[in-house]
């Protein structure tokens, strides 16, 4: 089980646009139809990782939470499908079903996304305000598979909670770890 570090894209970026499949509705949606007033949670999975299987429930009920509050929420898949074929659109979408996903749960077959992004591993995080600036990356907490720590979301919760405060999002973050997204060869 490789252990990769997200590239902590600098606070203050602008959420890249994108145009994606959603393969639990079979439509196609962009950046601004999925943002919600409060901002919007980009999260980039996929379904065979040991690191996402161990959050899985956790993100599934922070999406239904706080997209009731205000946020967007969506998940990405951009993984190689042809060498990693756990993660195709078909097994993403009973993957989202068995989870209980509220959101949608994105194909990103060109990579583009995930370039776009910067995104370095699954589960990888990016919280963007109600301008589209990048507020939060890194880990949802400090679980992790086999460290006995439990699974919380806190360091994602705080995050979400100090924009719904109207506060500043704390910078001190720390990237999430891995599997690495598994590139496609050129």
């Amino acid at each position: 089980m490789a252990r990769t570090p997200s590239n902590m894209l600098a606070l203050g970026t602008k959420a890249p646009e994108f145009e994606l499949y959603d393969t639990v509705t079979d439509k196609t949606f962009d950046l601004e139809a999925l943002k919600g007033p409060k901002g919007i949670l980009i999260m980039f999975i996929c379904n065979h990782c040991p690191f996402v299987k161990h959050v899985n429930s956790e993100i599934a009920k922070l999406g239904e939470e706080y997209q009731a509050k205000g946020f967007g929420i969506v998940a990405v898949s951009s993984n190689d499908v042809e060498n990693y074929p756990d993660d195709s659109p078909e097994l993403m979408k009973k993957a989202a079903q068995k989870e209980g996903y509220t959101f949608p749960y994105l194909y990103d077959e060109d990579q583009s996304v995930a370039k776009a992004y910067d995104a370095a591993c699954t589960p990888d995080f990016f919280l963007f305000d109600e301008n589209l600036e990048l507020a939060y990356r890194g880990q949802l907490d400090d679980s992790r598979p086999g460290n006995e720590k439990p699974v919380s979301g806190k360091d994602l919760r705080n995050a979400m909670d100090a924009i719904l405060a109207g506060e500043k999002v704390a910078e001190d973050q720390k990237p999430s770890i891995g599997c690495n997204i598994k590139w496609k060869q050129a």
